[in-house]
Order: structure tokens, then sequence, then C-alpha cells
């Protein structure tokens, strides 16, 4: 069906609009409260639209609605869209990256806290999303300090007949052992989530009752450890900066930079009883001709949608009329008690919104020095490379190859790809050695680039046909650089290999671990590069990448074969209970360690097999 006789039979009502361009690739979403009147405004004649609005409608080739029952549904799944399409032309502020969350397993019965950039409804809380990794794990360092809670990674504690070390330094309560009650282990798990929440002074409250309780019944061991929690938590507070009167629960939210270039900073506070209680900024993408009323709107929508708090009030530096009220009360839903947006004009609110507002210009003024340092260094490395290694110019794109195995076993190989000097994680790739047997590493690396440069090669001819695009081949982009990590002799193999193939004319260099010694081929003695110049660090980094990537996917299938090789002397066990045990328990340790019960409870598992895996183990 043609565009024009689509918009001609749009409902007049609310719902979720998808523009797609030409390949049928979703690059933009959006709500309506009326899909008629909002998609059709876009098409009418001499219609005010922003530039890059303009540019996106000229690649829509077609879209695709969906009706909801109010505008609220609405706002709701255009963001659950947006979050796993990842439009072009949206607003985004997560870029390419997920943030790390603090998450309490509140559906486990002994629940743990751990972290995860994985926000899924399966009953447990997040706290989150931490912009600052190093900030996180000071929070979680403070918790166990505070909080004895159970550190294991099983969904449920192993049964033991001993508690564990952590147990016996006062680090854990013991429900392995039986030690405590998941009452009063969710008791414990209760404070936690208020330290989270900032309502230290309600976890204050209870501390100071129960260790009042505990001394009262001459219990002084547990009222020394309660103690010691009191008096960290009352650190905590005392570093807390008051900034109201009051005790209001409160997100202080303001944005830099809108509508001036393609990114934005926006900056949250968190005040919580009245004291500030810690803040993050957010880099938004694709921001450019917006102005900070929209910026502002699509950051609330997408990063109310990811958290689990939601405060009585959020103060923002400027006002969001155009869907202010459809967001309060979507916000109040998900509360399940009355909740504000205001920009306030006057008083002490509207000097904490100034705050947080020349806070978002600091922040993203610092974020754009370091950048176009960033670009400045990598520029710097990029060139000296090309004049130490006699290249034709900086590097555009560079491949490094790794071998990985265990004394010839599982060998793997990995290429990782740097573009401009930055990491292109979307064109790593990884390769099973098929064709070595034993610790061969110079034949493993000529197995590899012969399957990358001959898989090159047909692309390019499928591509020259017109039977494929640049897009959908993954071997299709040559290097300007192969790095192979390792010596003289995995250069020679490598060069072998890329001759055979027809790409002899790709410069490609050797560079050993230790003495970080680079090889060219034709040259017996090692080329010689300061080892504090950039241009050698960033090859290192290229190496260590490369390095990384294979020795993680070499200890996955390591892992996955050790498993395989033992459960298949198990009757009963085949692939698929194999893999849902590996699932459950994380390893062979914990499936050893599991009782018959816990090991039946495996999804796909009866109790003859469970009990035919315990027997394997314990006799």
């Amino acid at each position: 069906m043609q565009l024009e006789e689509k918009l001609k039979l749009l409902p007049a009502k609310p719902g979720v609009y998808l523009y797609r361009d030409g390949k049928g690739k979703i690059i933009y979403v959006g709500k309506a409260l009326s899909l008629k009147n909002r998609v059709r405004s876009y098409f009418q004649p001499g219609a005010q639209i922003l530039p890059k609005t303009k540019v996106m409608l000229e690649k829509v080739a077609d879209f695709d609605i969906i009706v909801t029952d109010s505008e609220v549904e609405a706002l709701i799944l255009e963001q659950n869209l947006i979050k796993e399409h990842r439009p072009r032309y949206n607003v985004l502020y997560k870029d390419d990256k997920s943030y790390p969350y603090l998450k309490v397993t509140l559906a486990d019965e002994f629940p743990r806290v751990t972290i995860t950039r994985r926000h899924v409804k399966d009953g447990s809380r997040y706290f989150g999303p931490y912009t600052k990794v190093g900030a996180m794990n000071e929070t979680l360092r403070l918790l166990k300090r505070i909080f004895p809670f159970r550190s294991c990674k099983q969904k449920e504690p192993p049964v033991r007949q001993r508690p564990c070390l952590n147990y016996h330094i006062k680090r854990c309560l013991g429900p392995c052992a039986g030690q405590v009650d998941s009452d009063r282990y969710r008791g414990m798990i209760n404070e936690i989530c208020l330290f989270l929440e900032g309502r230290q002074e309600d976890l204050v409250k209870r501390l100071a009752a129960r260790m009042d309780q505990a001394a009262g019944a001459l219990d002084f061991e547990l009222a020394a450890r309660l103690r010691d929690q009191l008096q960290a938590v009352r650190d905590v507070v005392e570093r807390q900066k008051i900034i109201t009167g009051g005790f209001e629960d409160q997100d202080i939210v303001a944005a830099a930079g809108a509508g001036e270039r393609d990114e934005a900073c926006v900056m949250v506070f968190f005040v919580r009883g009245g004291k500030l209680i810690g803040k993050e900024h957010f880099m938004l993408h694709g921001v450019e001709g917006f102005g900070q009323p929209e910026v502002i709107t699509s950051f609330l929508k997408q990063y109310y949608t990811d958290v689990d708090f939601v405060p009585e009030e959020v103060l923002l530096a400027i006002e969001v009329k155009d869907e202010r009220a459809v967001i309060e009360q979507w916000l109040t839903g998900k509360k399940g008690s009355k909740v504000t947006l205001k920009a306030p004009q006057r008083g002490d609110k509207k000097k904490l919104v100034d705050m947080v507002a020349v806070n978002a210009l600091l922040t993203l003024e610092q974020h754009l020095l370091e950048a176009a340092a960033r670009r400045e260094g990598t520029a710097e490395a990029l060139a000296g490379l090309a004049e130490e290694l006699g290249l034709a110019g900086p590097p555009h794109r560079m491949e490094c190859y790794d071998i990985s195995n265990t004394q010839g076993t599982n060998s793997v190989a990995s290429m990782v790809v740097f573009i401009d000097g930055k990491p292109a994680n979307e064109q790593y790739r990884r390769f099973k050695i098929r064709t070595v047997e034993g610790a061969d590493d110079f034949a493993s690396m000529q197995e590899v680039l012969r399957r990358r440069f001959k898989r090159a090669a047909e692309e390019q001819e499928l591509f020259n046909s017109g039977l494929i695009s640049s897009k959908e081949a993954k071997f299709f982009t040559l290097p300007d650089l192969v790095i192979i990590d390792g010596g003289k002799g995995q250069l020679s193999a490598a060069r072998h290999v890329m001759r055979e193939q027809g790409f002899s004319h790709i410069p490609a260099f050797g560079l050993a671990k230790e003495e970080e010694q680079i090889f060219a081929e034709g040259r017996s003695a090692p080329m010689v590069i300061n080892r504090n110049s950039p241009a050698l660090r960033l090859l290192q980094r290229l190496r260590d990448e490369a390095h990384r990537f294979a020795l993680a996917y070499h200890r996955n299938i390591r892992g996955k074969a050790g498993l395989k090789s033992l459960l298949d002397e198990v009757e009963g066990i085949g692939q698929v209970r194999r893999r849902a045990l590996l699932k459950a328990f994380g390893s062979l340790r914990e499936i050893e360690q599991a009782t018959p019960e816990q090991l039946a409870a495996v999804q796909g598992m009866t109790k003859k097999s469970a009990q035919a895996v315990y027997e394997f183990f314990h006799k």
C-alpha cells in the first residue's frame, strides 16, 4: 500500500507509530494521543518541522502503527520499542552501552545483592542506573561491610554441613547451614533496600530499636554488631548534605547543550528525606535541533522506564508542557501515589534546579574537553604508528589476531577490530580451530587467516555481482593493518597465507609479548619503538584486547567441554539436561555439592536423573 493511502486510513486513537526506511529498518518511534492527527502532521505541505526531522522524513518509506487504549499505554509501549530497536532519529541517553544496576533478588528465599546490566521483570528490585562503575562498587563494598548478606552465586544457597568462611568472619548469616531463618534474613534485606533508597534515617531508627532490644535481652554480642552497623550508617548520613527544610523525596533534573550539538548532558540530583544522597549524569545523543523541553521529556520517559523508585516530586530546570500530564499520570501509576513535575520559578527550589543546571554545564564542558583530548591523542598515536611502521598513512582499520588453547585442546582464535584507534566491538569475530591437532599456533594462525581472507574474497565477488550489500557481509571490509600476536614464526605463517589468498599488499606485523618487540617481514631484527610512545601503547591495547577476547572464548569452550565430557558418563544426561545443569549451577563444583532435591528442581530433570548425577559424584 502506498504511503498516501496509509495516511488516509489512520485512526483518531492513541497509539505508537514506527517509521521505516527503504530496507524496512525502524528509524523513529513516536507516540500520539491521536495517530491520525500526529502522523499526518509530518506530511502536510508547508509543515514547520526541524531540519533533522526533515532529513528523517526523506528516508521514510513506510510506517506501522500500534493502537493502544490510552496515551499512558502508548508512552510505555513507545519506550519499550525505543529500547528494543534503538532508532537512529530518537533521542537516546544510553548510546551503545548499558549502565549497571545493583540488583536485590527479592524472588529468592534468601535474596542476594548483585551487579547487573540487564533490567528485567523477575521480581527483583533494581537500584541505579549508575554511570560510574567505581561509585557502584564502593556502594556494594559498603553494603557488605554493614550487612551480612550471602555472596554465593546460586539462586538458593547450597546446603552445607558447616557454614562457609564468611559466616565465621561475620560477613554472612549462614543460611546455607541453617543458621538463620528466611524471615530474619529478609528483614535484613529490607534494611538494605531502605539504605539504597536513601532512607538512612528510617534505617537508623530500626537499627537503634533492635540494638536496644538485644541489649535488654542480654544478647550483648548481637547488640555490639548492631552498634557497629548503626555507626556505619550514621557515618554515611553525616556525609550527606541537607538541602531542604522538610523531608521530601525529590529528583532534580537539568540539561545542558540541547540544540547546540548532537549531544547533551542531563544531570540528576537525588534528594531523599531532605538530604542530597547522590547524583548521576547521562549523555544524550541525537539531540541536535531539539530544545531543552524536548530533550528533558525524552530523558524522563527513558530514565523512569528503568528505575524502580520514583519520588513524589520531580523538579525540572525548564517546563515540559506538551507531555507533562501524561508523564505525571504514568509515574503516578508506577509509584502508586501522586507524582508531580514542577519547574520552579522562584524560591529555594529554583536555586536547587539552577545548581543542578550549573553542574550539568560543567560536566558537559569536561566531557567535551576529554573527548577532544582523546581524539587528539588517538590521532597522534595513529600518525606516529604510520611513521614508525612505514605505512602510507594512518591506518583507519586495524585487525589483530590471537590464538588461545590449553596444551593444544579447545583451540580458538580471536579477530579484534579497531576503527580510528577505537574498539569496534560489533566487528569482533571468534573462531574455533577446525583442522589443527595439538598445540600448533603457527598452523592455527594460518587456518584463521585463510578463513578470514578467503571469506573476504568470496563476499567481495558477491558484492560486485549485486547479490549482497556491504552491511550483510561479515568479512567484506579489509584492514589497513594486520597485527599478529606473536613473533617471527607467527608472522611468517600469517604472511604465507596472505600471499596465498592475494592479500599480500596489506601490511602485517608481529607484536611479541613481554619484550614488546615488533617484527616485520624480511627483517631479522625486531623494530625499535620507544616504549612510552603513543603508537606502541595503541598497539598494546589492540593486542591485549585480542588476547582478552580469545581467552574469554577459550574459557567458555573449555568449561562447556569439561562439563560435557564428564556428564556424558552419567546415564540419562543428554545435551538439554547438561545445558540446564550448567545454567542452574554454573560449574561442576557446584553441581557436585548439590543435593538430589536441588538437582531435581532444575528444569528438565527428574528425580531419577537427579539421583544418577548425585551418585556419580558421591560413589
